[in-house]
């Protein structure tokens, strides 16, 4: 057994999700773990990092022009041509792991397995169907290698080595990648806020804001509180707020130790989008609301009485 994790990054920094990939890498192919990082010629600083996480044999660098972005189109050529070497691919069950890995899975002429969660053997693994609602237990044939993302939430990331791994450069400029597809640029907003996918805590906010105005006392109640922000699907088809912090099934999938859903009703997309959170507080004016089934401390308020109220006792108790 032999398994390749995908390195996911900004063309700075390794992403967080890598990390928990390895670990769950780890529990398939024990002391047999290798990162390859697509990166571009001014990018060598992120190899030598994820060199530095514990049970990684070995970084593969591949090192392209058309590698300085990460898209998916050019790097899954590059990608199924590295996989031919193991029986184990694994990516983030991330924006980047869910375009890049089917991809790969397809020119490999194999199936994906999506959202591992736990793995009972080389070739078995619990995923989560329906929302979460239901956990299934799937088998993937040896014969073939296999490609899988794994649900970032249900992993720690692996902690730092004490020997960084070593550093093998790759060519793969023999493999064709498409020149269809190029970058142009990349438009992001810029915050001061933690990310919403490594935050500790999160605040999120519904459809009962109302509009955007009304969002912004779920800024000020984050920035209290030094957490990210979130939004439930029903705030950002509104309007409220931007897609990017999205949170449930169709959003992101996150596991703070801290998340406060804000007029948010608790819909079955959402809640499987937060089910791995440490402590869940919800504030809600219907009693009714399925989110109080899950909420492990529950609040029955108005959010434009309940919030401005926490927000200025929280000032006074800083």
């Amino acid at each position: 057994m032999r398994a390749l994790v995908v390195a996911e990054h900004d063309g700075r920094r390794i992403a967080e999700s890598t990390a928990k990939c390895v670990a769950c890498a780890l529990e398939i192919a024990p002391g047999a773990v290798d990162i390859v990082v697509f990166s571009g010629p001014e990018q060598d600083a992120l190899a030598a990092e994820a060199a530095t996480l514990a049970g990684v044999s070995r970084v593969l660098r591949v090192i392209r022009d058309a590698n300085g972005a990460p898209l998916a189109a050019v790097l899954a050529p590059q990608l199924a041509a590295v996989a031919e070497r193991y029986t184990h691919v694994l990516g983030p069950s991330t924006t980047f792991g869910k375009d890049l890995m089917p991809r790969a899975a397809a020119l490999l002429g194999v199936g994906q397995i999506s959202d591992i969660m736990a793995v009972e053997a080389p070739h078995r693994f619990k995923r989560p169907i329906y929302a979460g609602n239901v956990i299934v237990t799937v088998e993937a044939e040896p014969e073939h290698v296999l490609v899988g993302t794994v649900r970032t939430a249900s992993y720690r990331p692996v902690q730092e080595a004490a020997t960084p791994a070593p550093i093998e450069d790759l060519s793969l400029d023999h493999v064709p990648v498409p020149e269809h597809t190029r970058f142009l640029s990349l438009e992001t907003e810029r915050s001061h806020r933690p990310d919403l996918q490594t935050a500790e805590r999160v605040v999120a906010g519904g459809r009962a804001f109302g509009s955007a105005e009304g969002f912004e006392l779920v800024t000020r109640l984050a920035d209290a509180l030094g957490a990210a922000v979130g939004a439930s699907r029903a705030a950002v088809d509104a309007g409220f707020a931007p897609n990017d912090p999205q949170v449930g099934q169709t959003g992101k999938v996150i596991a703070p130790k801290l998340y406060i859903a804000l007029g948010i009703s608790g819909a079955i997309q959402h809640v499987t989008g937060i089910k791995d959170a440490g402590t869940i507080v919800a504030i809600n004016k219907d009693p009714e609301a399925p989110i109080f089934d899950v909420a492990d401390v529950g609040l029955v308020a108005d959010v434009f009485d309940a919030v401005p109220a926490l927000i200025d006792e929280l000032k006074r108790r800083q």
